[in-house]
């Protein structure tokens, strides 16, 4: 049985069986990982309270003690360890060893030479953590993309870190991984699609068949690592801009991407598959749709919006 999560400006919600719950209404839930391990035990990141804990799936939340940092923009958590990381704007990285009791923030990330560089157009006074990618074998990797400042690296779970990598996408909307290909890291972002064969170290863009390429929801099937999916527009306006909407999904196999579905008016702003391998896309008017068989239907709608999803 599928349990979706989602969170979006009003709610977050928990869809499973035809059926939605709401909680964490008008917190600005914009973040959510599940721990590996328990997929009941959820964290949602939101624009100015924190980070929000539930062990039941989501029919019940905590707001973390101590909180850490208002604006929380990623979450993440470590398939190998259990270790959790948040990302905030402006542009930090925190990390929890005991389940978000207690937070320390990893400040190697706050000193490299660009960090004064970065800056994201919308507030250029600022910048966000956007994303983060956790290794399936290594609990000291880590990679996490800066909105807009680029892809960073660290191989001493955050001690130090390696600065801008060279042919990323600099600016980074989305990271994913796969269990079966432990050095695969893949990234989303304002011009494209790029992948790292060596866990962030080096990449090389991927944009064969691509016309649109502002890139942002990303997914990777759980049966092929070479199959992944993004969502894109031809620029910022056409995926933000109120009223000018014109975006589509593209699957990429044997090194070429194809849409699969154009002409959207609504932008997919968060990309999942399921463990059968069937692709959702969330949408910026809180529409959640399903891929089965070839159509599409709509499975749940969130009041207010969607930013983030999580599908397990």
């Amino acid at each position: 049985m599928t349990l979706i999560y989602a969170a979006g400006p009003q709610a977050f919600a928990r869809i499973e069986d035809g059926g939605m719950s709401v909680s964490l209404e008008n917190t600005g839930a914009r973040a959510i990982s599940t721990d590996p391990s328990d997929p009941d035990i959820v964290y949602v990141g939101t624009d100015d309270d924190g980070v929000f804990k539930s062990s039941d799936g989501g029919s019940n939340f905590d707001r973390l003690s101590g909180s850490f940092h208002p604006r929380i923009t990623s979450l993440a958590v470590s398939p190998v360890d259990g270790a959790v990381y948040a990302g905030t704007e402006p542009s930090s990285l925190f990390a929890s060893r005991d389940g978000g009791d207690s937070w320390r923030e990893l400040e190697g990330l706050k000193n490299l030479p660009s960090a004064p560089t970065w800056s994201f157009p919308p507030r250029p006074w600022t910048s966000h953590v956007r994303a983060i990618a956790l290794s399936h074998t290594d609990p000291s990797l880590i990679v996490a993309g800066i909105e807009l400042g680029g892809i960073v690296r660290s191989a001493d779970s955050g001690e130090t870190w390696q600065d801008q990598r060279p042919g990323a996408v600099a600016d980074c909307h989305s990271l994913a991984t796969h269990p079966e290909a432990s050095n695969t890291v893949f990234e989303a972002g304002g011009t494209g699609f790029a992948e790292s064969g060596d866990f962030g170290e080096s990449w090389r863009q991927s944009t064969d068949g691509l016309e649109m390429r502002y890139a942002w929801g990303l997914a990777v099937s759980p049966e092929d690592p070479e199959r992944i999916y993004i969502s894109a527009a031809s620029g910022p306006m056409r995926a933000h801009g109120e009223g000018f909407t014109d975006a589509a999904i593209y699957e990429r196999r044997s090194g070429a991407w194809t849409p699969i579905l154009e002409h959207l008016r609504e932008f997919p702003y968060a990309l999942a598959t399921d463990s059968s391998g069937s692709l959702y896309a969330g949408f910026g008017d809180g529409g959640i749709h399903v891929k089965e068989n070839g159509s599409w239907r709509e499975v749940a709608r969130i009041p207010g919006g969607l930013d983030a999803m999580v599908v397990t």
